[in-house]
């Protein structure tokens, strides 16, 4: 198996503010280079989504050994997965989950407005190509 295809995947709103934040720091965090990054509004997410139907198209979504996780439960994670002392932050999963996802959707729902929308989907420069997917 490729080891690409090993790795687990962020796929996240490649017009938001908020989402290229998130990525950007995902990107300075993961010194052990076990994540690939893709737009939901690209070919890769598009195509998986009209195979399984995803519920959570408009959010934060992981792809982790076969698993998929939406809303505040990838976000946790997707931090979590970067190792180190990044693993604290499971302990936010003992809020229930309707809590975090309430709070979790009202940033969605505001986030063009709060932190902005971009055109066009995030370019990834020459050097972080290799972890980002069509």
């Amino acid at each position: 198996m490729c080891e690409r295809q090993q790795k687990s995947v962020v796929y996240f709103d490649g017009v938001c503010g908020l989402c290229n934040c998130f990525v950007n720091f995902l990107l300075k965090f993961d010194k052990k280079n076990r994540l690939l990054f893709s737009p939901i509004q690209g070919e890769t997410f598009q195509q998986k989504n009209k195979l399984l139907h995803l519920p959570f198209s408009d959010s934060v979504v992981f792809e982790h050994k076969g698993k998929w996780y939406y809303k505040s439960e990838a976000a946790l994670r997707i931090v979590y997965h970067l190792g180190g002392f990044w693993k604290v932050c499971i302990v936010l999963m003992i809020v229930p989950a309707f809590i975090r996802n309430f709070v979790y959707d009202i940033i969605a729902r505001n986030r063009y407005a709060w932190f902005g929308k971009r055109d066009t989907c995030r370019m990834p420069t020459l050097e972080e190509q290799k972890k980002f997917l069509p």
